[in-house]
């Protein structure tokens, strides 16, 4: 479990102050692991410590409880887990101050005890959550691998709907207007349309993956050229063996080598999922997961 500033960052832009809690120790039986964690604003949360009623009273107390609370299950909660749980919450309205690798935080001076175990920690190359006195520990986690979905069609919506609950990704999803996305957003995702979508491209970091899917082939190939100029770790287009046969022939018409040509997926997912939507989502999950980073992957990563 690690201590997610991207879903802390985003829920503070949204909502303004946030309350984190987070499972600091357990004791026996209990719901969730160490570093389990949830946010909590007004009117809302995400993430779960274990649902039920300590969650529900750890979300209504969020803003207002002592910094570490030790609560039973079984005697003060009914719940039947028969263990106990430390409870860390705090308060955020910026992410400022949460740097590196690890976060480790506490009142005064960080302990001896704290610095040793993060000392052990880092020479191992691993990070648990743990709680040392007053002190909490956990990993920070990486930064999500930005990905952006063209299209808001029916295959973008099953992409956008596999992947967004996936804490590896930060999605942009483009179209050529806002009724073109659905009216519930996956939480996470960010949205961007233009008439003319591939002027955006220019907008997306270099190292983003592309997975274009608009209903326009003629988009589609723009999209495609697009990324070739802007550059990219992956990229992967809906379509079949002729459709990617005819813009191979287009693109090199636009002066792209065979080489940066070759380095985009076509067609995405695994083709014999079959065609539906779903499969096709599943299909191109599965690749994006897997993708070790090495150059083979980012070619076969979507397709």
């Amino acid at each position: 479990m690690s201590f997610d500033l991207h879903a802390l960052r985003a829920a503070i832009h949204a909502h303004g102050v946030v309350a984190r809690v987070v499972v600091a120790a357990v004791e026996g039986s209990t719901p969730r692991e160490v570093g389990a964690a949830m946010l909590v604003w007004d009117g809302g949360q995400s993430g779960t410590i274990g649902g039920g009623t300590l969650e529900f009273e750890a979300a209504s107390r969020a803003f207002c409880a002592p910094r570490l609370s030790r609560i039973a299950l079984g005697p003060s909660l009914g719940q039947c887990c028969g263990g106990a749980v430390t409870i860390l919450s705090e308060v955020f309205d910026s992410v400022e101050e949460i740097t590196g690798e690890v976060y480790a935080r506490g009142p005064g001076e960080m302990p001896f005890g704290v610095k040793k175990a993060l000392a052990e920690a880092r020479a191992q190359g691993t990070v648990e959550p743990m709680l040392l006195g007053e002190w909490m520990i956990e990993p920070v986690a990486p930064a999500r691998r930005p990905l952006w979905v063209w299209g808001a069609g029916h295959v973008g919506r099953a992409i956008v709907g596999t992947l967004a609950p996936l804490p590896d990704f930060a999605i942009t999803w483009v179209d050529t207007g806002a009724e073109r996305f659905p009216d519930a957003l996956p939480e996470g995702v960010d949205i961007l349309y233009d008439a003319a979508p591939e002027t955006l491209m220019r907008y997306a970091p270099e190292n983003a993956e592309h997975l274009i899917v608009t209903f326009s082939h003629t988009l589609d190939l723009a999209l495609c050229h697009g990324a070739l100029l802007r550059g990219f770790a992956s990229a992967g287009l809906i379509g079949s063996k002729t459709k990617w046969a005819r813009f191979r022939s287009r693109l090199r018409d636009l002066g792209h080598s065979d080489a940066q040509i070759s380095r985009i997926c076509c067609p995405i997912g695994q083709p014999e999922l079959g065609k539906h939507p779903q499969a096709i989502a599943v299909g191109v999950a599965a690749r994006l997961i897997s993708r070790s980073g090495t150059e083979e992957n980012v070619r076969g990563c979507t397709g």
